[in-house]
């Protein structure tokens, strides 16, 4: 199974806070795949292990701007509370700037917004 990770939002993953995270890549993903949730998949250290965390099945995947979440606060701030406020944003603008400077993307790039629910085990 693929795995993706969520070493930048686990505490959120795990306590169910976070059910959309933006991606760039994983154009191919579609609603129903389903994925493993890891805490880290790369960069692990000799003879780390990979943790997981559950599966996960798509929901949604929908191609955006890096900005869209600051044309429209009512959905930036929803979708930074459904992100799990990565990277400590409290502002979607934030969230934008540190993800573009992050990524080397600009505010107009496309990124996928993947909708995701965990898998009972």
């Amino acid at each position: 199974m693929r795995m993706i990770s969520f070493a930048m939002t686990t505490p959120q993953f795990i306590d169910g806070s976070k059910d959309v995270t933006r991606r760039f890549g994983w154009w191919n993903l579609k609603a129903g795949d389903r994925l493993m949730a890891v805490e880290k998949a790369m960069g692990l250290k000799k003879g780390e292990k990979v943790k997981k965390l559950g599966v996960i099945e798509i929901v949604s995947v929908t191609q955006e701007r890096i900005d869209a979440m600051t044309t429209d606060l009512d959905y930036g701030f929803d979708e930074l509370r459904r992100e799990g406020f990565p990277f400590g944003a409290e502002f979607p603008s934030v969230f934008v700037d540190i993800l573009c400077g992050h990524s080397q993307k600009l505010p107009s790039d496309l990124v996928n917004r993947i909708e995701f629910r965990k898998v009972d085990s």
